[in-house]
């Protein structure tokens, strides 16, 4: 079993090997632009850095919501900051169409923890472009939430899936596979579950979360 230390380093890595893209970029177009002196250069290397910065903010943003522990687990948090965010990380990726099925203003804050993290999981695989689906309503004390990318290639790790569900191994958590074993034990930690399906061109995850005591209704 993965202990909250190896856990918390693994989403450290996690962090890290995301990030290091972006601001790589940004560290090689600051040396770019000391050296160059065409105009017209220049004005590129400032686009790029102006990209790259943007990427970097985004995912700095995600990772904040979807892993941070800010204000506690208790609370809600409106669903339009994590329509924000998942919508830039969508916009970062290109050629994806993000639609929104959520008539809730809010959620309690581990739901949408889950819900960004199925969201990236299914915006991940869409190596090629597509559409990422994200749902969620409150059903009968429990909230309910979809994430369904569909595309030309759906790239998936099904040791994520079986992450999700609590059927792989220990040894199978590492970097890659954190985000997944982290919502996967909030959510038990919730008394709900989460659940993947994939089929040609098409991913769907899943997850059923009963509602904190005291945020019914």
């Amino acid at each position: 079993m993965t202990s909250q230390t190896e856990l918390a380093a693994l989403m450290c890595s996690r962090l890290c090997h995301d990030m290091l893209s972006p601001v790589g970029a940004l560290s090689n177009g600051l040396e770019l632009l000391a050296d160059e002196q065409d105009a017209e250069m220049r004005a590129r290397c400032i686009e790029l850095l102006e990209q790259s910065a943007k990427i970097s903010t985004d995912k700095l943003k995600f990772f904040r919501l979807a892993f941070g522990a800010a204000g506690g687990f208790g609370e809600a948090v409106p669903v339009k900051e994590a329509q924000e965010v998942i919508a830039a990380l969508a916009s970062d990726a290109k050629r994806v169409e993000l639609n929104w099925a959520i008539a809730e203003s809010s959620l309690p804050k581990p739901a949408v923890k889950i819900l960004l993290n199925l969201s990236q999981i299914a915006l991940d695989a869409l190596v090629r472009g597509g559409s990422l689906d994200i749902g969620a309503e409150r059903r009968d004390g429990n909230v309910e939430i979809v994430a369904r990318a569909t595309g030309d290639r759906i790239a998936f790790d099904e040791t994520i899936g079986k992450m999700l569900q609590g059927d792989a191994d220990a040894d199978a958590v590492s970097s890659r596979t954190a985000a997944a074993h982290m919502i996967a034990l909030l959510a038990e930690e919730m008394g709900g579950g989460l659940q993947y399906q994939i089929s040609d061109g098409a991913l769907v995850l899943g997850a059923v979360l009963p509602e904190p005591e005291g945020m019914i209704g």
